[in-house]
């Protein structure tokens, strides 16, 4: 079989790439508004950019259901404020995570609403979660329109991690973390890990 994309529509498309590019990692992006609004939000389309300088990137869609043809809080927060963190999702927040993944208006905090804890970043405005092992204080470098989406590129300033999820020599515990992942509509628990015979 083959798909030719000028052929399909766009959630067709958007339905065979999110269930071949798996399993992807989840940036729960902490952001805050001009207002001074918290906003919390996860994007599976995410990676490292760049090793030298430490870069990171998210690629944010438009706004979707009762919001669709807006500008999603996260991107809009983002362009204001030049400023961003990313937190980690271990399994066991998967639910809050959800939680914070819901169609809520642009004036509600997702810390409330996730029953989360925000903390202090040392070097950017937006709050970190204090439940994720893992945060990333970024900075924005740079936003690339995308066909109907946007990428953010964020240079990472500050990086935490709990120190139980540390190994010695810079390494994480994942078997420790169970980083949660996106499958097409679902959600992947990375957890058994295996090296390839020689």
């Amino acid at each position: 079989m083959k798909f030719d994309p000028q052929q399909l529509a766009v959630k067709e498309m958007y339905k065979l790439l999110s269930g071949s590019v798996v399993p992807r990692p989840i940036a729960w992006v902490s952001s805050i508004s001009k207002e001074g609004v918290q906003n919390l939000s996860p994007f599976s389309f995410f990676t490292v950019a760049s090793r030298e300088p430490a870069m990171l990137c998210i690629s944010i869609g438009p706004g979707v259901g009762e919001r669709e043809g807006t500008v999603k809080d996260t991107l809009a927060n983002i362009r204001d404020q030049k400023e961003f963190v990313i937190n980690i999702v271990p399994t066991f927040l998967g639910n809050a995570m959800q939680k914070s993944a819901e169609n809520l208006p642009s004036h509600i905090d997702e810390f409330e609403a996730a029953n989360l804890t925000p903390i202090d970043s040392e070097k950017v405005t937006p709050k970190r979660v204090k439940e994720s092992p893992i945060q990333m204080e970024c900075q924005l470098h740079q936003i690339i329109e995308l066909g109907t989406d946007h990428l953010i590129i964020g240079k990472l300033v500050l990086y935490h991690i709990h120190e139980d999820y540390y190994i010695e020599n810079h390494k994480v515990n994942l078997e420790k973390l169970r980083p949660l992942g996106r499958l097409a509509g679902n959600y992947s628990e990375n957890h058994d890990f295996f090296t390839l015979p020689k």
